[in-house]
């Protein structure tokens, strides 16, 4: 490799020689243990998709397969590493670290997708239409466009009368927001709903609307989407249609209208943006995810029937009155209801056998009910659906930890699409999971009753039942995807990468590999092991930051995988931006083993 020069004064230079990306000295073994003669066979590399990378189904015409692409790389055909009876060390480590050995199944959409939509897991954007923060950022279909091509299913429109009070606008109500046109927004949905994934859009409206201009919504519904929309056949339903039954269909969720951002609550944020001022390595890729377990306990013992009845009780007055008041038309529009009895919790989470429903909570308020409300939570997530949203306090559109949702049985766990940060990294993550389609099956224990009726309870502590080993072998490509001086002005970057869970609070956990100074290419041969007790509902997470002694941390990218899906095996994991853009040649080389 070239040498790279770094200035450190006007009168020296420094020269480094760019290391040679070489295998580590596990897979040297592993090659030396599958082959003959330094030449690996087909009937070795078989031998080795089954017994290391765990693939029970490989045949000789997969590694036969895998050798014929090595063979047509560019890259490798003025080497001397093939031969005509197999390949080489050299190819052999080239297809470790190749895009075809992912990390992650490829098995596309295979979860049972004839279950009511209760039972899975939705990708759902919040605020869909905002640009940037919530409080003066621009509104527009743009950002709908970037969630609905990323797969997200779930698409949330505030909609409000203009300034004439003659058509309908989306914005955040009470902020500096700038609006965008409502038929816009249908017309983006309209155009990009089916470009990711073919199962079903749910748009949920937000409104505020009298009912001439809920007319004008319907028209507007109507008219855009056509035959793909959804038309419940009554007014409530016994059962949520499944995802299969609704392919290529939009389907309207909405709740009462309610103001959001009264006096009180603007001058809270504004307080809440002074303190939340990020510092060190927070400002650098944002907040270390918040522990599910002290949040949990710290809100066991408070009872919320009260609190909560007071603030729905005026909301449950405007349920009525839209009932009696919407436009018919409108109200025929609507598939999932949303709304919110009065009464507090103690009747909040009651299941109707007669029918279903969906709930809104913000991230708060979930916080608080499941310290003493949590089994009920997950009956009622059984058969009605729960939506969380950010806590009004996050004007950055930040997030919050999605697992104590996902823990509890919610289905849709709103997030801002447009913030960054490892909150949004786990939403990523867990929606890589079944092909990409926006829709995750939950676990069989969510949606079980026992015996006795009961349910599973996220407060108790259960055995290990699967432990983890991760081996964080060595990374590459930022040399090719950054200039020489990106991480330091002075010499090579000194990369560290972390390594951990994210799930229930008994699995949550992160861990460090040592700091390799001065290396492009750095081999950490690191293991770790990670015990499982829920690891239908682990994620690993993995970063590689850059140390820096005299600033904060410099990013080197990061990825989430579902662990329900993590393939066994040497593994090429490829690393995403801050924003979540794959970078085109910055990967690591890792193995998964489950014991």
């Amino acid at each position: 490799m070239s040498k790279q020069t770094y200035s450190v004064c006007f009168c020296f230079r420094r020269r480094f020689r760019l290391a040679v990306t070489e295998a580590p000295d596990e897979v040297k073994s592993l090659f030396d243990q599958y082959s003959n003669n330094g030449i690996m066979a087909v009937d070795h590399l078989r031998r080795f998709l089954i017994e290391i990378q765990k693939e029970e189904n490989a045949t000789a015409e997969d590694a036969q397969d895998i050798i014929d692409g090595l063979g047509r790389l560019h890259e490798l055909r003025h080497l001397n590493i093939f031969h005509k009876k197999g390949i080489t060390l050299e190819a052999f480590f080239k297809y470790l670290f190749s895009d075809t050995n992912a990390p992650l199944s490829s098995l596309g959409v295979h979860n049972d997708m004839t279950a009511p939509l209760s039972h899975y897991f939705i990708y759902t954007g919040h605020n869909s239409y905002l640009t940037g923060n919530q409080l003066s950022s621009a509104c527009s279909d743009v950002p709908i466009i970037h969630a609905l091509q990323k797969g997200v299913r779930v698409i949330e429109l505030d909609i409000w009368p203009n300034s004439k009070k003659d058509d309908v606008e989306v914005l955040h109500g009470g902020t500096l927001t700038t609006p965008v046109e409502l038929i816009k927004c249908l017309k983006s949905i309209r155009e990009y709903a089916f470009t990711a994934s073919e199962y079903p859009v749910v748009i949920t409206l937000e409104d505020h609307l009298t009912p001439d201009l809920q007319a004008k919504v319907a028209e507007m519904v109507t008219q855009t989407f056509g035959d793909i929309l959804f038309y419940p056949g009554s007014e409530s339903m016994e059962e949520f249609p499944s995802p299969e039954s609704l392919k290529q269909r939009i389907i309207i969720s909405t709740k009462p209208p309610k103001e959001y951002l009264e006096a009180k609550e603007i001058k809270e944020k504004e307080n809440d943006l002074q303190k939340g001022q990020t510092l060190g390595d927070e400002g650098a890729w944002g907040r270390e995810v918040s522990n599910l377990k002290d949040t949990i306990v710290a809100n066991d013992k408070h009872d919320l029937n009260e609190e909560y009845h007071h603030e729905e009780e005026d909301t449950d007055d405007v349920d009525a009155k839209l009932h009696q008041h919407a436009a018919p038309e409108y109200k025929r529009l609507i598939t999932v209801h949303a709304g919110k009895p009065k009464g507090g919790l103690h009747n909040c989470f009651k299941v109707d056998p007669d029918k279903v429903r969906r709930l809104s909570l913000s991230e708060q308020q979930l916080v608080k009910a499941v310290g003493t409300h949590g089994k009920e939570i997950v009956r009622f997530t059984q058969r009605n659906i729960l939506r969380v949203y950010p806590k009004g306090t996050r004007i950055d559109s930040s997030n919050y930890n999605p697992l104590i949702g996902w823990t509890h049985g919610a289905q849709m766990v709103a997030f801002n699409m447009q913030g960054y940060g490892r909150s949004l990294w786990l939403m990523h993550g867990m929606f890589k999971a079944n092909g990409g389609c926006g829709y995750v099956k939950k676990p069989d224990f969510l949606l079980k009753t026992g015996p006795d009726n009961e349910v599973f309870d996220p407060k108790v502590r259960l055995p290990v039942k699967q432990t983890l080993k991760v081996t964080v072998y060595m990374g590459e490509g930022w040399y090719r995807d950054f200039e020489h001086t990106h991480f330091d002005a002075f010499s090579p970057p000194d990369f560290y990468a972390r390594v951990g869970i994210a799930g229930v609070p008994a699995d949550t956990i992160m861990k460090k590999t040592k700091t390799l100074e001065d290396n492009w290419v750095p081999t950490w041969n690191e293991e770790f092991e990670f015990p499982l007790t829920v690891p239908e509902l682990a994620l690993l997470r993995i970063e590689v930051h850059e140390y820096d002694m005299s600033e904060k941390d410099d990013f080197g990218g990061q990825t989430c995988l579902p662990l329900s899906e993590l393939r066994s095996g040497i593994r090429s994991v490829p690393l995403h931006s801050h924003e979540g853009k794959k970078y085109e040649s910055v990967k690591l080389l890792m193995r998964f083993e489950f014991v």
